[in-house]
């Protein structure tokens, strides 16, 4: 049974409506391969309604007090928690998570519109000590005016108010393009934006196919009204979006790929340890940005870990999300299991040995067993790429500048973690990573009330905190002067 907020319609200046071409695509549930709706396929005119609908709506919201759109925002926030079971189920259905992991994500969602309906009322300014006598320097911060986010399917409920919640708070309109395999949550959340009283053309959503992505990201980028874009997906797609921006200048945020190494030093507390790549490794079937990709385990303690994760990969329980007790589920879609397939093999052709799992579940379709890997090896494709699957990639070394040499030997720096109870190596290695998250001895990083970000090809800007307000805002210095009598 389908939840109520399926929604099949794209809201645009307050109105559900299709495409102007009347064209669809179909969602499909990944777990099942059934066809869960069809939702409009649109496109560059339906972007530029959604365009203009914003910039209608915009200096109205710009208007309000901050007080007053925290308040809109907080009820949406009730809403969503209000809401939380169908939004999970409906999560689900689209993305594949067991349907813990999506209840947890339904709650991680509101809280960025809890935490940024505050820091809206935070958005504080500056006086500055004058260069002049007869002179004042103040500092305000304002909003950009219409905005883009572009999100993607690992997490579509957390990633639509980690991005929305900011844009609104901060006085922006925004329109919002999910992914083309996981729209039905962000349309769902559109409803309730729109029953907690977000004006017509603040919030809009329109979805697309994927060979729609270039023609609807075209008319984003082209735009001059559309003063900034924030994109979390991948690094390819990224210097895409930057290139196209160029022309207008407009201004760009880009969470990307990542490539996370997980030390494990031999002072580490193991039970933890084991523990925390589990949760970094196994959550989501290793479908997310920040999901342990090398793991590094020091020589004295390799042997043993490896047998110890094994035992807890072949534990994972696969299956549709919404049973209980399934730990593990599918990948999203068959392109992302032929890569977890091509990593694999050229690991093991390389020289890897395969502990456990290394093939498709017996379930059929996109399910693939929870697999560890080690004499992993630099020369293996898998260090390179982002895994995107419920495969534990282990390498092995011996002193603290290996391990941050190896850490740090990747183009990303999303995120990294390391397991270690010497203070002075904490701050040591914490410090010499060359990444914009570190977990200390915990494989679960992820709050709204921290920034979110990474450095080098991992992208640019920051989400979530007082921090990740700011990327929405345009900072004016006034001076006032002819002040002296």
């Amino acid at each position: 049974m389908l939840p109520k907020l399926l929604r099949t319609e794209c809201l645009i200046g307050g109105k559900w409506v299709g495409s102007k071409s009347g064209k669809t695509f179909e969602v499909i549930n990944p777990a099942t391969e059934e066809v869960l709706a069809s939702v409009p396929r649109m496109g560059h005119e339906d972007v530029q309604t959604a365009i203009t609908a914003a910039e209608s709506a915009y200096p109205k919201w710009k208007a309000m007090t901050a007080a007053a759109r925290g308040n809109i925002l907080d009820l949406w926030a009730e809403k969503m928690r209000e809401h939380s079971e169908e939004l999970s189920q409906l999560l689900t259905l689209e993305q594949g998570k067991v349907i813990a992991e999506s209840r947890i994500e339904i709650e991680y969602a509101a809280s960025f519109l809890s935490w940024f309906a505050g820091e809206g009322k935070r958005l504080y300014g500056d006086t500055i000590p004058s260069h002049r006598t007869d002179s004042r320097i103040l500092v305000i911060k304002q909003p950009i005016g219409v905005c883009a986010g572009i999100t993607p399917w690992n997490f579509p409920s957390a990633m639509v108010t980690r991005k929305a919640a900011p844009a609104l708070a901060a006085g922006n309109c925004m329109i919002l393009k999910p992914a083309e395999t996981t729209p039905l949550s962000a349309l769902a959340i559109a409803t309730l934006a729109e029953e907690a009283g977000v004006p017509a053309g603040v919030f809009n959503v329109v979805t697309g196919a994927r060979k729609d992505a270039p023609e609807i990201g075209n008319a984003l980028t082209s735009s001059p009204i559309v003063k900034k874009i924030s994109f979390t997906g991948s690094t390819l797609v990224g210097k895409f979006l930057v290139r196209s921006c160029a022309d207008n200048l407009t201004k760009l945020s880009l969470e990307l790929g990542g490539n996370a190494p997980f030390i494990v030093f031999d002072d580490a507390d193991f039970d933890d340890a084991l523990l925390g790549v589990q949760i970094c490794k196994y959550r989501n079937s290793g479908q997310t940005c920040i999901s342990a990709n090398r793991i590094l385990v020091h020589s004295k303690l390799h042997d043993r870990f490896v047998e110890a994760l094994s035992n807890c990969a072949a534990k994972l329980i696969s299956g549709l999300g919404t049973e209980d007790g399934v730990t593990q589920g599918p990948l999203i879609e068959s392109r992302a299991m032929e890569k977890v397939e091509r990593l694999v093999k050229d690991a093991i052709d390389k020289g890897a040995t395969l502990v456990t799992g290394g093939k498709r579940h017996e379930l059929g379709g996109t399910f693939y067993e929870p697999t560890v890997l080690c004499d992993v090896t630099n020369e293996m494709a898998i260090v390179h790429e982002e895994i995107f699957g419920p495969v534990a990639a282990i390498m092995r070394f011996e002193t603290e500048d290996e391990a941050i040499s190896i850490a740090n030997d990747t183009p990303y720096g999303l995120a990294g973690y390391f397991y270690s109870r010497d203070v002075g190596k904490i701050f040591r290695v914490a410090e010499a990573l060359d990444v914009g998250i570190v977990g200390v001895n915990t494989g679960l990083i992820s709050t709204e009330i921290a920034p979110f970000g990474g450095v080098k090809e991992s992208g640019t800007g920051r989400e979530g905190s007082k921090y990740g307000i700011d990327d929405w805002t345009s900072i004016k210095y006034i001076c006032l002067s002819g002040l002296e009598k």
